[in-house]
């Protein structure tokens, strides 16, 4: 009878230590989605040091570019080329807005987005201004370039005019092992760039060459944007990054400074007083709130799956610029 009640008093224990754990865990969650939620509310009503209206509007083109946000739940650092595109001609069509200041931090991203945003900033019948803070790199440059004036710091990186397709190959690591490829295709170039197979030397050479096409293009729109020889945007194109005194001195900038100067030359273009007004994708109560869910979801769906797995098991090529 003893060892019954022994055991049954045990059992009530771990029952209890059981629930505690559970309890624990459940508050570290609740607690982590309500950071991020209000975190993610605190951004939307903070206004810094824009007003609600006014005759400068202000993007914002931070992190990666992208043609589309629908991942971008996964990082706060994206930015959508369909979004900034919708911004821009948002504040086209507003007759209060005089001048368009684009911050830019930015390393780049996809070619064809940084190509559509900085068509869109030339159709704009505004003053467009780039501001160059710590980062206007490669298609972030290709985009400050379409502006009528680049403001960068003198201690930011600019440049890295080139593209990049690189990828892994998965197929020594194959061999290795033992594992079978079976490759099935009804196209000679179907799986071109697939990383379970060794790319043969017709195919880099066919990516090679469109490459070389897309820094072209890259180097022609900077050249016209800039209002540069061609041949001297060439010679600069190696994909080195300058900082910003140095890309002044190259032609790739028109002046030194940060948003005052930017500002500057604005009120002096349109003869006005600047006021800044800040624009940026509108984010409803409940899109914040599923964002929010989603996103700490995800991140504590990565801590359990990382205990199991860090592979990758898909390697996609893509033309970064």
């Amino acid at each position: 009878m003893m060892f019954k009640m022994a055991k049954s008093k045990n059992e009530e224990t771990e029952k209890k230590e059981k629930f505690r754990w559970s309890y624990a865990v459940f508050v570290v969650i609740f607690l982590m989605i309500a950071a991020g939620i209000i975190s993610g509310i605190l951004n939307v009503f903070s206004g810094g040091d824009y007003e609600e209206s006014g005759n400068v509007a202000v993007i914002g083109i931070k992190g990666e570019i992208v043609s589309d946000d629908g991942d971008s739940f996964l990082s706060d650092d994206v930015s959508s080329s369909t979004d900034i595109i919708e911004l821009i001609e948002k504040a086209g069509s507003n007759p209060e807005i005089k001048a368009i200041i684009f911050e830019i931090n930015s390393p780049g991203g996809s070619a064809v987005a940084s190509a559509e945003i900085a068509d869109a900033i030339k159709r704009t019948n505004k003053t467009t201004v780039a501001w160059i803070r710590e980062v206007g790199a490669s298609g972030g440059y290709w985009i400050a370039s379409s502006t009528d004036y680049v403001v960068a710091n003198r201690a930011s990186i600019t440049g890295s005019i080139g593209v990049i397709a690189s990828y892994l190959e998965f197929d020594k690591f194959i061999d290795r092992y033992n594992i079978t490829y079976r490759r099935l295709i009804s196209g000679k170039y179907k799986d071109i760039g697939s990383p379970f197979r060794e790319m043969s030397g017709e195919e880099q050479e066919i990516f090679q060459k469109d490459l070389d096409s897309i820094r072209d293009y890259f180097i022609d729109e900077v050249a016209k944007n800039r209002k540069m020889k061609k041949s001297d945007v060439e010679k600069l194109a190696t994909g080195m990054f300058f900082l910003g005194a140095e890309a002044k001195s190259l032609g790739l900038v028109d002046e030194l400074g940060g948003k005052q100067e930017a500002l500057s030359y604005i009120e002096k273009k349109e003869g006005i007083t600047a006021e800044l007004t800040e624009y940026k994708t509108e984010t409803s109560l409940l899109d914040l709130l599923t964002k929010s869910f989603s996103k700490q979801s995800f991140y504590i769906g990565r801590g359990i799956g990382k205990s199991l797995t860090e592979t990758n098991t898909y390697n996609k090529l893509t033309i970064t610029s």
